[in-house]
């Protein structure tokens, strides 16, 4: 990777992370947490859910109709968000 490409990479992932902590603060009311993990060359979001987050039954609806539509609308270059374990 070209030292732009890794400047780019790393200001992509900056900036999706302060979008994390515009979430987390409703997803901690709830008794869950979200960690960025990682941000990839092809814009793809790697998320962690913690707490009360693993296993509840509203995180599908969680991830594609609130952390993923606000990262997409609020950092260019996001393609998609993806949970991980």
């Amino acid at each position: 990777m070209t030292d732009d490409a890794n400047q780019s990479q790393e200001s992509l992932y900056k900036e999706v992370a302060e979008v994390i902590e515009l979430i987390r603060p409703s997803i901690q009311a709830d008794g869950g947490d979200i960690e960025l993990v990682a941000v990839d060359e092809d814009g793809i979001v790697s998320v962690r859910f913690l707490g009360a987050c693993i296993g509840c039954p509203s995180l599908d609806m969680t991830l594609q109709g609130g952390v993923e539509v606000m990262i997409k609308n609020r950092v260019d270059g996001v393609t998609a968000v993806r949970p991980i374990e």
